[in-house]
């Protein structure tokens, strides 16, 4: 059976080696956890989620729903183990973090086609006789960093990305809060804390001038825009806010019948809803000033942190520069990348690089040609926003119609997505077929 051999079981890892176990390959896995544990994780498990726990929209006419579909007809396990541990969201798919990466941790574990070895692997070995996937993830160890510019003979890139707090359910006030999902009639998944205009502009000035974590005197902070400290987005702006993750569009308070001026959304960690993560609150800010600031929020006077915000620095290769389109390194073909170290951004993004990946290890290790997506898929278009952009240009980038093919005729803008998405299915189910890239 041929022999692959992956380095990081992250999202990206763990569905690259899933791929490759179904198609016939004998698959290493190697993650350093709990030998060694990036300054972001803290489970032994692999799989664990370090930021949100939110997959983002389920809705199949959007771009990150469309990915979803497309790893769906892939038997993704990412999919499968957030379809069987999700927890409610509205129309986002969000999951119970914990049962997340316990589940995948049994999945692989399980899976006789893949060995898993807990052990620290800090260069890329100079000799390979079988393909090599690099997962190291956004945290990839400066040894390994540097083993890789080494390889690639570019510097390596980074940007910097904030975790939003979690709070105990048990120490929110539900007097104040309640519970709704933008534009639902129902009660929705989520728990708002609403703001008067008086209480947003003193939480904002309070925000602003909250004392940050110090970077060190050799780092440069390259935010990453989708994912920007609540702290950096309030100077931006009085108004910021209140058009981003504290808008109140939707969030009609059911007991007064009113809008709020601005609004602090909980999403659940859990199914069982005893954690809530404030959505959008990612932050810099140190752990003294988020207790003292986030309990400003109404609802929130009293609440009990499980987990403060942070940040880390986030590593991505300069794809454009060094990547085919099928993943693998220009100057060492038997090296592929996948996940965030690619250059894509967001869970689903990594684990569906991790996808192709897989699949594209396993036609290597069988002799098999490798395949790239139809630029009309949303796996394509990421492909090709990574192998096709101006490298002086280049920044990692969520899934987003922006990425794929102008279409070919103007059409109402609510109708552009579900055409999107019907011809990428299409053009993906014809792509399987005539390539013969799903087993069986």
């Amino acid at each position: 059976m041929p022999q692959i051999t992956i380095i990081g079981g992250g999202l990206a890892g763990c569905e690259a080696a899933w791929q490759a176990a179904a198609r016939d390959c004998k698959v290493t896995l190697y993650d350093m956890k709990p030998v060694k544990f990036s300054p972001a994780h803290e489970s032994e498990l692999l799989g664990e989620l370090v930021c949100s726990n939110s997959f983002r929209s389920d809705d199949p006419t959007s771009a990150i729903g469309l990915l979803k579909e497309e790893m769906r007809t892939f038997d993704s396990l990412i999919m499968q183990v957030a379809h069987d541990t999700a927890v409610p969201a509205g129309k986002a798919l969000a999951v119970d973090r914990n049962r997340f990466a316990g589940h995948i941790t049994r999945r692989i574990e399980e899976n006789s086609s893949i060995d898993i070895i807990r052990q620290e692997i800090s260069e890329i070995p100079e000799k390979l006789s079988a393909p090599l996937i690099l997962a190291t993830g956004p945290l990839t160890s400066d040894p390994m960093a540097t083993s890789l510019s080494g390889l690639t003979g570019k510097q390596r890139l980074f940007f910097y990305d904030a975790i939003a707090p979690i709070v105990e359910s048990d120490s929110l006030d539900m007097k104040i809060i309640y519970q709704k999902s933008r534009y639902d009639d129902g009660p929705g998944d989520y728990l708002n804390c609403p703001m008067d205009k008086e209480q947003y502009l003193h939480f904002l000035a309070e925000l602003s001038d909250g004392m940050c974590v110090a970077l060190q005197s050799f780092e440069n902070p390259k935010y990453f825009e989708g994912c920007l400290p609540i702290e950096i987005m309030a100077g931006r702006g009085v108004e910021t806010l209140r058009y981003g993750p504290m808008k109140p569009v939707g969030l009609v308070d059911p007991r007064s019948g009113r809008e709020p001026y601005a609004v602090v959304q909980l999403r659940k960690e859990n199914l069982a809803g005893s954690h809530y993560n404030l959505v959008g609150f990612q932050t810099k800010l140190t752990y003294g000033e988020q207790k003292r600031i986030f309990r400003m929020i109404p609802g929130l006077e009293q609440a009990v942190f499980s987990r403060y915000g942070s940040i880390h620095r986030n590593t991505f290769i300069c794809a454009p520069d060094v990547l085919l389109s099928t993943l693998q390194l220009k100057k060492n073909q038997n090296i592929l990348i996948a996940g965030q170290l690619s250059g894509v951004e967001g869970y689903i993004e990594s684990a569906a690089m991790g996808l192709l990946a897989g699949i594209n290890a396993a036609r290597m290790a069988h002799g098999t040609e490798l395949v790239v997506p139809p630029a009309t898929t949303a796996m394509g278009a990421l492909i090709h926003h990574l192998t096709g952009t101006d490298p002086d240009q280049f920044q990692p980038s969520n899934v987003n119609f922006g990425l794929f093919p102008p279409l070919l005729k103007k059409l109402p803008k609510k109708l552009r997505g579900k055409v999107r998405a019907e011809k990428a299915l299409e053009d993906l189910q014809a792509w399987q077929k005539e390539n013969k890239v799903v087993p069986g």
